[in-house]
């Protein structure tokens, strides 16, 4: 977030979150208590991600797919099951995020032309959503961009602000990196050190680093964002692990974040559990959906290699792979893939089905992993524990999902699901240790 849309601050932030001297702007108080009770109710602490749908870097940024989620969806996720908001929105000016937003759980605040120039700041889109919400007392401005932020940062953020009384509380990282002047032909023609003596340099061990903001997040009052200030009267700063500080700004970032994500990231309330049977729908999956009829009327489809290759990896892992089709496949033609996996065709309900197969290996619906893409995969994708689709998958599909591969089915689909099924089980396995 660029300096300018914060606003200046009133006070100077000290060290491990210590609050200021500085006199802090006087606090109007709403009264929340019903008439005749004069009891207030606690402060509505709203979460507010700004998600603009004009991005310079990276097109439809905010919504374009980091890990299999839309990258929104990490910060929505992290917002809503931390539990200390009392509403959720995201504004924007885009129909596409708008459903996306929806889609994770959040309402949506439609900001309006003037927020949304390139030349808007975020104090600007906050300062309108608060006059349209008179009920919100502290925002907690969460940038969309910060993927691998958890739901304990935001705990105790909110803990800081409600309990210890701070007015605005912001995010920082510890780095640990010299820095040298600029220089400037015609200005400055030597570089000088600006946070180092070069003749004692000190060991990384020996050196407590500086203390930088990663823009994650801003919380402030309502009374310091209507003078301006996002950065204000008794102040503090909450320190991030240096591990989830991602922030994507452009396209080389991408693939740098996703690895992150993948180790780093926030996967939701429920306790990864080791995936033991993956169900992976036929038509569209495994294959790319194209039936081809030869001349003696026999049907040939086709798949990727790369996907029987993850296909025998899931095998090896201890990972049960079954196939199922709505469709009355050809069991000869299947026969003749020689994947050696179970096959069930012409199923009406393949929820059954599944429901079936999982308890005949004594599984809970944790354990069982789906991977469909089209309107009668939805109720499978919606029951496991971890769904997936292909990235031509249907509409209706891809919202009923954890995950989206890049890749589209019957061209290596499957296997990026398997790489991403690997990884969750390592992360599982690594969490059971702690």
């Amino acid at each position: 977030m660029d300096p300018a849309e914060k606003g200046a601050a009133t006070s100077v932030a000290h060290p491990r979150g210590r609050p200021s001297r500085g006199r802090p702007p006087k606090l109007q108080r709403n009264s929340r208590g019903g008439p005749g009770r004069g009891v207030e109710k606690p402060p509505h602490l709203a979460a507010l991600v700004l998600a603009r749908g004009g991005s310079k870097g990276i097109p439809l940024k905010n919504i374009k797919h980091l890990a299999g989620v839309p990258l929104i969806g990490w910060v929505l996720r992290a917002a809503l099951d931390s539990g200390v908001f009392q509403s959720v929105w995201v504004s924007t000016d885009h129909d596409e995020i708008e459903n996306v937003a929806k889609q994770y759980g959040a309402q949506v605040h439609r900001r309006s032309s003037d927020v949304s120039k390139d030349s808007s700041t975020s104090l600007d889109a906050i300062i309108e959503f608060l006059n349209y919400h008179n009920e919100v007392d502290i925002v907690g401005n969460i940038q969309a961009t910060s993927p691998c932020l958890h739901p304990t940062d935001l705990q105790k953020v909110a803990e800081m602000i409600r309990e210890e009384g701070y007015d605005s509380v912001f995010s920082v990282v510890r780095r640990h990196q010299f820095r040298w002047s600029e220089i400037q032909k015609g200005v400055r023609e030597v570089t000088e050190p600006l946070n180092l003596n070069p003749a004692k340099r000190p060991r990384r061990q020996d050196w407590d680093g500086e203390l930088y903001e990663n823009g994650s997040f801003y919380f402030a009052k309502r009374h310091l964002i209507e003078m301006g200030y996002l950065q204000g009267g008794k102040m503090a700063y909450y320190e991030m692990l240096a591990e989830h500080s991602v922030d994507i700004d452009v396209d080389i970032d991408w693939p740098i974040a996703e690895q992150r994500v993948l180790r780093y990231g926030y996967f939701g309330k429920e306790k990864l559990k080791e995936i033991k049977l993956l169900v992976c729908s036929i038509d569209g999956c495994l294959t790319n959906g194209h039936i081809y009829v030869s001349g003696d009327q026999k049907e040939i489809i086709s798949y990727d290699v790369k996907d029987a290759i993850g296909i025998s990896l899931l095998k090896k892992s201890g990972v049960e792979v079954r196939f199922i089709s709505e469709r009355a496949c050809s069991k000869q033609t299947l026969s003749s893939l020689k994947l050696d996996c179970k096959m069930e065709v012409n199923v009406p309900d393949k929820l059954a089905v599944v429901d079936e197969w999982r308890k005949e290996m004594g599984l809970c619906w944790k354990e069982v992993a789906y991977l469909g893409n089209e309107v009668s995969d939805e109720e499978c994708l919606k029951r496991v524990g971890l769904s997936g689709v292909p990235a031509d998958a249907c509409a209706t599909a891809q919202k009923a999902v954890n995950y989206i591969c890049k890749a589209n089915g019957g061209r290596g689909a499957l296997r990026e699901f398997a790489e991403h099924i690997f990884l969750l089980m390592e992360k599982a396995n690594n969490s059971c240790q702690k």
